[in-house]
């Protein structure tokens, strides 16, 4: 009985979570369709879309370790709350900037939103402590909240690609506001805060170094993008942001509470999943952009892209996405009858597949669909498990930190994507009115290869996690005893 109460309450917790990644999804995949069409209202071209996207990343980049962090200490739905009001307040500002730089600052703002996955699994964790099975009760709930997160994309994607056909852009941005407004009061009604936290203080000095750390790494990357990858002081930027990580680690080495334990880094367990989580960034975050503009490139100008309307366009988010929740619902099943980390392997192999497929294949949009499949399937499995596997295998008292630095390096992975594929795409077509805005083939020529050859070296470095990690220990005993039974 006890158990079957605990179960109904953390349904109840994952029900309304749910409408949280739903939320999430929208901001996601609705403004994806329109991204051409911002940048034609704004007077921008196809590239400067990435600054979005990257300015975007950096600010997520420095404020999930500060909320991830918090979120152990005070509450993880409190957390939820600030940074979803927060994000309310960008979104409803955004269809009121007029001018490319405000724009591009309240985008950035908006970004507070990718706090709320790593929040809500450390959330599931917290709440599934005194239940058996923990880890796979975590992995299933993880699923669901994905699959939400990504009919939420699909929503978004398809409302968004009808509306910019049919009504005035400011008109179109105004509504995700709205939908984040609302998701505030179900997360205030709705979810029940976790249980225990751990209080203390936070470590300020460590968070000032690791920001001040990632802002010159993040800026570096912007000076390469506008000065070019010759530019001396843009690479001393970048470099002198790498070097700041040290005064950052040799101060939360010798602190008692750090905002974030970098000794996580030397787990046989957690650095694979970490480095897996930088090397999905780079396709999950970074490519989003140059899909959207490819897809709407126009192939009668330049000789290459699909030429699609802002629906049609949608419609090959949809599909991807569609995918992506395939993946992170198949995901746990597959990881039940093997180990979650050969279901990570083989989730990074098909997203290493799908954007490999793009070189010959990416002429027709049934090529492109097909592909994006492959690719869906692969990121679907692995949005859903990186933050559930970094939460079972976390000290007991940083479950919100070790979720959230998936999402952190996931994201700077993505930021330094970005700017490569904005630097990528800036390669001018031949001639023709179209080379004024569209990006160049070799530059999407090179987004596919990046994203194809770090998923499958994503691959490779999982497989150097011990086998049975992530799983309960009943379940790794059980694994271990088919092994044995399989050899002999």
């Amino acid at each position: 009985m006890s158990r079957a109460i605990s179960l109904g309450a953390l349904a109840s917790v994952v029900g309304y979570l749910a409408f949280v990644e739903f939320t999430s999804g929208v901001l996601q995949g609705y403004y994806t369709p329109m991204l051409t069409d911002i940048a034609r209202a704004l007077n921008v071209h196809d590239a400067d879309v990435n600054w979005l996207e990257g300015a975007q990343l950096m600010l997520s980049a420095l404020v999930v370790p500060a909320f991830a962090k918090l979120g152990d200490m005070v509450g993880h739905k409190r957390m939820l709350l600030v940074s979803t009001a927060l994000t309310a307040v960008a979104s409803l500002a955004l269809p009121f900037a007029t001018s490319f730089p405000v724009f591009l600052a309240i985008w950035a703002l908006q970004g507070f939103y990718v706090v709320w996955l790593p929040l809500e699994i450390a959330l599931i964790w917290s709440r599934a402590r005194a239940m058996g099975q923990r880890s796979s009760i975590t992995m299933k709930s993880a699923g669901i909240l994905v699959a939400a997160l990504e009919f939420g994309a699909i929503t978004g994607a398809l409302v968004g690609g009808q509306l910019v056909d049919t009504l005035p852009l400011t008109v179109v941005l105004l509504i995700p506001g709205i939908i984040v407004a609302i998701c505030f009061f179900v997360i205030l009604f709705g979810v029940k805060e976790s249980p225990n936290p751990t209080g203390g203080r936070l470590d300020t000095v460590g968070l000032t170094l690791v920001s001040i750390a990632l802002i010159a790494f993040t800026g570096g990357l912007a000076m390469l993008r506008t000065q070019g990858v010759g530019s001396p002081l843009a690479w001393g930027v970048v470099l002198l942001g790498l070097a700041l990580m040290v005064p950052f680690v040799l101060w939360e080495l010798k602190h008692d509470d750090p905002i974030i334990d970098v000794r996580m880094f030397r787990s046989p367990s957690l650095a694979p999943v970490f480095l897996t989580a930088g090397l999905f960034g780079v396709s999950v975050l970074g490519a989003q952009a140059p899909l959207s503009t490819f897809a709407r490139t126009d192939p009668a100008e330049v000789g290459y892209g699909l030429g699609t309307t802002g629906l049609a366009t949608s419609l090959i988010i949809g599909i991807y996405l569609i995918a992506m929740i395939a993946g992170a619902l198949i995901y746990p099943i597959i990881a039940r009858r093997v180990t979650p980390r050969f279901t990570l392997m083989l989730a990074s192999i098909l997203v290493g597949i799908g954007f490999l497929l793009f070189l010959p294949f990416h002429d027709t949009y049934a090529q492109v669909v097909t592909n994006m499949v492959f690719a869906g399937l692969g990121s679907g499995a692995l949005v859903a498990a990186l933050p559930s596997a970094a939460a079972a295998a976390a000290p007991p008292t940083q479950t919100g930190v070790a979720t959230g630095l998936t999402n952190s390096v996931k994201t700077v992975g993505g930021a330094v994507a970005s700017c490569v594929f904005g630097i990528a795409l800036l390669q001018q077509v031949a001639s023709g009115s179209a080379s004024e805005t569209a990006g160049s083939l070799s530059g999407y020529m090179t987004v596919w290869i990046i994203c194809g050859v770090t998923a499958l070296i994503a691959a490779v470095v999982l497989l150097f996690v011990p086998k049975n990690a992530f799983q309960d220990p009943q379940r790794a005993l059980e694994t271990d005893e088919q092994s044995d039974t399989i050899a002999a």
